[in-house]
C-alpha cells in the first residue's frame, strides 16, 4: 500500500506530540490514530517499572473518551528523532480485537507503508472465539469491545 498524505499528516501528529510531550523517560513515545471522518486522537505512553499503557493504546482510550467509533489508521513515533516504530506484540493485538480492519503505519521513514493489522499478527489469537460462556460476537470494532467477564455496566448518572 501507498502511504496517501492523510497518512503522512498522521505522522506529522505523532511526531509533533513526541517533540512536545516526550521530554522524560516517563513518555517517550507519542501516536496518533486517525477515524474514517478524519479526526485525529494523540497518545503517549505512560511508562512505569510495573508496566504501563503504550502510546496506542492511551490514543485508543483517548479516542473513546471522545466517542469516536472505528479506527481507520494508527502510527506510533519515538522520542528523540527515533522516527516510526511499530506497535509491540500486546498493542497488536489490542489493536486487531478492537479495530480489525485498522491499518497500521510501519516502516523505515524513507519507506513507510500503511499495512493491515493482521499482517502484522498472522495466526492470531481472537479472544471473542475463545469464550465458553459468550456467544460468538461479530467483531465491529465498535465500543465496548471485548468485554470483560464479570463485568457490568456503568450506572447513568
Amino acid at each position: 500500500m501507498t502511504m496517501l498524505d492523510t497518512d503522512r499528516a498522521l505522522v506529522q501528529a505523532a511526531t509533533a506530540v513526541a517533540k512536545l510531550r516526550c521530554r522524560s523517560d516517563n513518555h517517550t513515545v507519542a501516536a496518533a490514530a486517525r477515524t474514517a471522518d478524519g479526526r485525529v486522537f494523540t497518545g503517549v505512553n505512560v511508562y512505569h517499572f510495573t508496566g504501563g499503557p503504550c502510546a496506542e493504546v492511551v490514543a485508543i482510550g483517548a479516542a473513546a473518551t471522545q466517542g469516536a467509533g472505528e479506527l481507520e489508521t494508527i502510527v506510533a513515533v519515538g522520542d528523540r528523532g527515533r522516527g516510526v516504530i511499530p506497535p509491540c506484540g500486546r498493542c497488536r493485538q489490542v489493536l486487531l480485537d478492537y479495530f480489525p480492519s485498522i491499518k497500521v503505519i510501519v516502516g523505515p521513514m524513507d519507506a513507510l507503508r500503511p499495512v493491515p493489522v493482521a499482517d502484522l499478527l498472522p495466526e492470531t489469537y481472537v479472544w471473542a472465539d475463545h469464550q465458553l460462556d459468550a456467544p460468538m460476537a461479530v467483531r465491529t470494532g465498535q465500543w465496548p469491545m471485548p468485554t470483560v467477564p464479570s463485568s457490568r455496566p456503568a450506572s447513568e448518572d
